[in-house]
């Protein structure tokens, strides 16, 4: 490979996915450790025990959903980073809000299974989540108008669009949880906000762009 071939000092893909990857593990590691933990008379008696675990149930629903959720963002993650054949300053300066809220994510998901149905709890949550996926969609969106990625651009900016509308989806919850406190089960239908709203924003595109290219 020439010199000229190679990336700027500072902006190489391939470390940049292996850094992001490491800070997707270590917050998905971080879930688990937030779990509450049986006391010594607990751990030695079934009925105590069962209490316990009924009485976290609010945990363990947060801690898998945010596993869930902090899984399908590194998968689309990782299919763009394998798209991007080289990196623009913007697309490395969004990764660090990005990140960011990667790795905060433990601490809402901690407090909300606390108080599952606390709307200040949930608004915390789904605020962190709809910051972390228009991030997300702010990084496919650089990636197209940069040149970065080579391969499919119209497929990305349609992930994009799935992006934008579970960005707005965790928004809208946020807001909802003040007047339902059962909210939060918005986030289990957030796969179909994405589906129906990266299709409405594919054709909302389509038609300006026709609307532009017409003289």
């Amino acid at each position: 490979m020439s010199t000229d071939a190679r990336p700027e000092p500072g902006l190489s893909p391939e470390r940049l996915a292996f850094f992001t990857d490491a800070i997707f593990a270590i917050a998905m590691t971080l879930l688990a450790v937030e779990l509450e933990h049986p006391d010594d008379k607990q751990i030695h008696s079934g009925g105590a025990l069962w209490e316990f675990l009924v009485d976290q149930w609010g945990s363990y629903l947060a801690f898998a959903l945010a596993f869930v959720l902090l899984w399908s963002v590194w998968r689309r993650h990782h299919q763009l980073m394998d798209r991007v054949r080289r990196l623009s300053r913007a697309f490395a300066f969004w990764h660090a809000p990005f990140l960011l809220l990667v790795a905060f994510l433990p601490f809402p998901t901690a407090v909300m299974g606390a108080s599952i149905t606390n709307p200040m709890a949930q608004t915390l949550f789904a605020g962190t989540m709809a910051a972390m996926v228009c991030c997300e969609a702010t990084l496919k969106e650089l990636s197209v108008a940069a040149g970065l990625a080579t391969d499919d651009p119209a497929a990305i900016r349609h992930h994009a669009g799935a992006s934008w509308s579970v960005g707005l989806w965790f928004a809208l919850s946020a807001a909802l949880a003040w007047l339902l406190p059962y909210a939060y089960v918005m986030w289990f239908l957030a796969p179909l906000a994405a589906a129906c709203g990266a299709r409405l924003l594919t054709r909302l595109r389509g038609r300006r762009a026709a609307t532009v290219s017409v003289p």
